[in-house]
């Protein structure tokens, strides 16, 4: 992502004093009408500003923005990710929203401060979510397994629980995914742990026995059978959303973050449970859950309209006529007046979500550092060191070391 400090992106202002802004994001079809509708909704109120769509699915996206903005062509919206988000803002190639006028006096103070760093606000909450296990009760049920109190439940419940249901289930069926794929929940257990995935100057928070600790669980889950084997594992890393173990009724119980409910209750065909992470000591107050911002609202530095693109940003934040078009689907709304309004709007499985988010709020630990640069490569480290302690190929500690070295030079490139 090679930056010049020269040029700025296309958008131009039309002989009728009209300003065209493109906005870009990723997501399947569903966001794309939600969002296409928030933007009429702003165009009817601002007939000055066009807002250009520009949107595609997660895999292409970011190869897409970097090639971009190291043409100095970035959109002048770009709906941005917590692992990039101080990537992009440390090289300068995103706008401090702080200088302009954004009401951000709504908003969870948490999901706030995600968005800023040392080149200042750079990203506004789009959504805020929490890191979850969903269960699925038609799994428990015809396991004759009854659901967890996750208001007191610990580590050791949950794989003596997730092993019980494979015991009583037919083969293939599991009483839980396999974690380790993402940062979440390995984020969730070293802060129980005491650590932290990043501190607050860019560095890792933990050391090679923290993670080798994380993995040696999930190696007794495997071996216990309350997880699937290594090859299930991976295979089904590549299944998506509708295809997942919890969608497809052959896990009990899976690690996903909350605004993934709805669709894998939608894919499940029947309703699903949201609990909270098991803890060391059985108690919710332990988990050391926070908010996560979803993902951002950005806007990008050379933008040629910074007043209307933080227009844009502010409705897209505070109105209700955007609260109504968007709903739920970037995770529970940021602005609590929005939240309260477009509540009678949302579905059964919404409502659900932000009852949970709501029920925490008294639980969580302090917000995490945010991801330092480099970043965006920790999830791969961590999903290909999970495999190899799976396959048996490294133990638990030499994983450890090996990815911890790995992470390190992630990002102190």
């Amino acid at each position: 992502m090679a930056l010049s400090a020269c040029g700025g992106g296309a958008a131009p202002q039309n002989a009728d004093g009209t300003v065209e802004l493109r906005f870009s994001w990723w997501g399947g079809d569903k966001r794309a009408q939600l969002t296409q509708e928030a933007i009429k909704q702003f165009e009817a109120e601002n007939p000055k500003i066009k807002i250009k769509p520009e949107f595609g699915d997660w895999s292409g996206y970011w190869d897409k923005l970097a090639t971009q903005v190291a043409a100095n062509d970035a959109p002048d919206i770009i709906q941005m990710d917590e692992k990039y988000i101080t990537e992009y803002s440390s090289r300068g190639a995103l706008l401090d929203l702080s200088k302009y006028d954004i009401d951000t006096s709504k908003l969870d103070e948490a999901a706030l401060n995600a968005g800023k760093g040392e080149k200042g606000l750079t990203g506004i909450a789009a959504g805020i979510n929490a890191a979850t296990i969903l269960a699925n009760p038609k799994v428990f049920e015809a396991a004759g397994v009854p659901l967890p109190d996750d208001s007191k439940w610990t580590w050791e419940d949950f794989g003596r629980i997730a092993a019980d249901i494979t015991a009583k289930s037919p083969k293939g069926t599991y009483g839980a995914a396999a974690y380790g794929t993402d940062e979440a929940s390995l984020g969730v257990w070293l802060r129980q742990n005491g650590k932290s995935l990043y501190t607050s100057d860019g560095k890792l928070g933990f050391e090679p026995g923290d993670i080798a600790e994380w993995w040696a669980f999930l190696k007794k889950l495997s071996q216990d059978k309350a997880v699937p084997s290594a090859s299930e594992v991976v295979e089904a890393e590549a299944a998506p959303l509708d295809q997942s173990g919890l969608a497809t009724g052959k896990n009990g119980m899976a690690f996903w973050w909350s605004n993934q409910a709805p669709a894998l209750e939608k894919a499940s065909g029947g309703d699903l449970k949201i609990l909270r992470f098991p803890t060391k000591t059985g108690s919710a107050t332990d988990a050391e859950l926070w908010y996560k911002a979803s993902q951002f609202w950005s806007a990008s530095s050379r933008t040629k309209h910074p007043q209307e693109t933080a227009k844009f940003i502010n409705f897209l934040t505070n109105n209700v006529k955007a609260g109504e078009a968007l709903l739920a689907d970037r995770g529970v709304y940021p602005n609590s007046d929005v939240r309260a309004a477009i509540q009678p709007k949302l579905t059964p499985a919404d409502v659900k979500v932000v009852n949970f988010i709501d029920q925490i709020k008294d639980e969580l630990g302090e917000a995490p550092a945010p991801p330092p640069k480099g970043a965006g490569a920790i999830q791969e480290i961590i999903k290909r060191y999970t495999s190899e302690v799976l396959f048996e190929r490294l133990s638990p500690e030499d994983a450890g070391k090996k990815a911890t070295d790995e992470m390190k030079s992630a990002i102190s490139k």
